[in-house]
């Protein structure tokens, strides 16, 4: 565990902690020792996560496209932490948004970056004092379709491509003040995010036009199908903890971290493999 202040344990505010990536990293930190601050959508979500924790873990109510929320939340930390600021955090909040772009509206795309992206920007920022002072870690959650696009997620693969984006600005930006900035890039991972999908994408055609809804219809079962397989053969949440742990208290921690072999051999393949290969791969991926 890194050593900051003159203080311990650590302070880390982590987003998206009702279920998934975010419920198993605010768990794991309790676990080993760090003052976990814990956002959550709602109070049931949050007594349950306290209930499961061992450690010193608190939910905060926090939405990050609210900005009374945010500064609610900016307020609370400061009041606790004092001048001791914030060792670390993490943007682990999204949602996925499925669908071929030509029948996605342009409010659930603004909604997919609203959440995932400018939510991330804006919390970040609120929370940047507090990280100063304890010369803390940003960590961005990340994916494999942060530098590959399948289709049908379109909006999904346009915001972690923005987060790609801000994590290497930031982490230029903020090495005066030596604040390290990492970026999380997991394969699929076996979370309840995939479970809603189906519904996501049923919803997607009983709203598109008819005569449109039906060229696509064989391509949405096929991601319907997907999404599902995906929830059973994701990889453990453990996996992306140990990225993000890692990111918070090692020494020298990475620009990048990649998880999965998936991952690995998509963005080899990005960058040494002509577009039509790797369109036939991107579309197989989605068609099994």
């Amino acid at each position: 565990m890194k050593r900051v202040s003159n203080r311990k344990p650590p302070a880390v505010l982590i987003t998206g902690c009702s279920t998934g990536i975010g419920h198993a990293c605010a768990l794991d930190l309790a676990a080993r020792g760090w003052r976990v601050f814990a956002g959550v959508r709602d109070q049931q979500a949050g007594e349950r996560i306290v209930q499961q924790a061992a450690g010193d873990l608190q939910p905060i109510l926090l939405d990050v496209t609210d900005r009374s929320m945010i500064q609610a939340a900016v307020d609370r930390l400061d009041a606790l932490l004092g001048t001791d600021g914030l060792d670390g955090l993490v943007n682990n909040a999204g949602i996925v948004v499925p669908g071929p772009l030509e029948l996605l509206a342009t409010e659930d795309f603004r909604r997919q970056l609203e959440i995932n992206v400018l939510g991330t920007h804006a919390l970040t920022a609120a929370m940047l004092p507090m990280l100063r002072q304890a010369k803390g870690r940003i960590v961005l959650m990340g994916s494999i379709t942060g530098w590959i696009t399948p289709p049908q997620y379109g909006a999904y693969a346009a915001s972690k491509h923005a987060l790609e984006a801000m994590a290497d600005a930031w982490r230029v930006e903020l090495r005066p003040w030596r604040l390290a900035v990492s970026i999380v890039q997991p394969d699929n991972v076996d979370t309840p995010i995939w479970n809603k999908l189906d519904q996501s994408v049923a919803a997607l055609g009983n709203r598109s036009e008819k005569t449109t809804v039906d060229m696509y219809q064989r391509s949405m079962q096929k991601v319907r199908s997907s999404g599902l397989r995906m929830g059973r053969t994701g990889m453990p949440t453990s996996r992306v903890v140990r990225a993000v742990r890692h990111a918070l208290s090692a020494r020298w921690p990475r620009a990048r971290y990649p998880v999965g072999l998936r991952t690995r051999l998509a963005f080899w393949g990005a960058g040494n493999l002509p577009a039509w290969i790797m369109d036939r791969f991107l579309q197989s991926a989605v068609d099994r």
